[in-house]
């Protein structure tokens, strides 16, 4: 069966659920149509033009990368720029572009958790907002009698989904009093005189930002003048969404062993860190990409070590500082592990699908360092 490039974003999705993306993010459709056609697609690390030469030159028609081509609004495409340069080659190859970023970092069995389950990391935590799954419980007070109208508003928004099943919601019925004031219009009683009403309370689970939908699309079918509603943030603790991830060693060890089976898992030319290099160790936080940002985290964290790319001189003072310790194993390092995997687990679910594409990881991406 054929496929587009829509039909590939909608699997993705399933791995990377936009809505995780952090704000100042650019995922998505980076050049290209939604509407293209997708017989053979790659991924890849970054847009780079070597990657889209490489691409157009094996009629690739759909490039998936981590790092987004487009970070922030272009007031110009300059065709000499690298920028430009690239989003012409795409655009006359008809080479779709198209980028999950910190959404892949942060959903379940994303980056984060490839790179913790590499390095060898058991009972992880989010280290980012642990604990906030960005999920929020909505209430509202429905007359008895007037309550599927309100059910049925909840599901035509995104309300009521909890995991792989929708149109979720619980109800449960009560007495409501209330006393309508000289400007009210109520639709049950009278001014001035307290009612006493069988009414249902309805909820259901929503993220925070479609919470406004919610509100809007409940409050055209609520019958009251004044809806009465709640809303709740919730908790979630089995693996929730987010930045980093924090978990406990197989086994207790030393910073500078740890250090060098890192080096060896991950096949790594070299390696630094920072610390005591006998500092024992039970549990790391890990970050992929560029991991400083989340040094506080990491302090209030318990972990002893954190493992990341892109530290800096002072990141390392600070930890030393606590009796703490940091392993930097570069940003391409932490990042390029998802090619593969993002390939592999695309290919199985186009084949499920029933779609007739080839996913392929490139091959031709190196780290940009090189050490002497």
């Amino acid at each position: 069966m054929s496929a587009t490039v829509s039909d590939v974003v909608s699997l993705i999705e399933k791995i990377a659920p936009f809505r995780l993306a952090e704000d100042w993010d650019n995922p998505g459709l980076q050049v290209g149509s939604k509407d293209w056609p997708v017989k053979r697609a790659w991924v890849a690390l970054d847009p780079t033009s070597d990657v889209v030469d490489a691409a157009c030159k094996n009629r690739v028609d759909l490039l998936i990368t981590h790092h987004p081509l487009i970070f922030s609004p272009l007031k110009s495409i300059d065709f000499d720029s690298p920028e430009g340069s690239v989003i012409r080659k795409a655009a006359v190859c008809g080479l779709a572009v198209f980028s999950a970023h910190t959404n892949l970092d942060s959903a379940e069995d994303g980056l984060n958790d490839l790179l913790a389950s590499r390095i060898g990391l058991k009972n992880t935590r989010v280290l980012s907002g642990s604990g906030e799954s960005g999920k929020c419980k909505f209430v509202v007070y429905v007359p008895a009698g007037h309550e599927q109208n309100v059910i049925k508003s909840l599901f035509e928004v995104k309300a009521g989904i909890i995991g792989s099943y929708t149109c979720c919601s619980f109800r449960s019925a009560g007495r409501g009093t209330f006393k309508p004031g000289s400007s009210a219009r109520p639709f049950i009683g009278k001014i001035g005189e307290i009612s006493d009403v069988d009414e249902l309370r309805i909820e259901a689970v929503a993220w925070k930002a479609d919470i406004p939908d919610v509100i809007a699309s409940v409050r055209k079918s609520h019958p009251y003048e004044t809806m009465a509603y709640d809303v709740y943030p919730l908790c979630e603790y089995d693996k929730p969404a987010g930045i980093g991830r924090v978990g406990a060693l197989e086994e207790k060890t030393e910073l500078y062993i740890l250090a060098e089976k890192i080096k060896s898992k991950l096949a790594l030319k070299n390696i630094k860190f920072a610390g005591n290099p006998r500092l024992s160790v039970t549990h790391a936080a890990v970050c992929t990409g560029s991991g400083s940002g989340l040094l506080k985290d990491f302090f209030r964290s318990g972990a002893q070590v954190y493992i990341t790319g892109d530290l800096r001189y002072h990141d390392a003072k600070s930890a030393e500082a606590r009796g703490l310790g940091l392993i930097d194993i570069g940003h391409f390092a932490s990042e390029h592990i998802i090619v593969e995997e993002l390939a592999k687990r695309l290919g199985v679910m186009t084949r499920e699908a029933g779609y007739d594409i080839l996913v392929e990881a490139c091959g031709i991406e190196r780290d940009p360092f090189d050490v002497l």
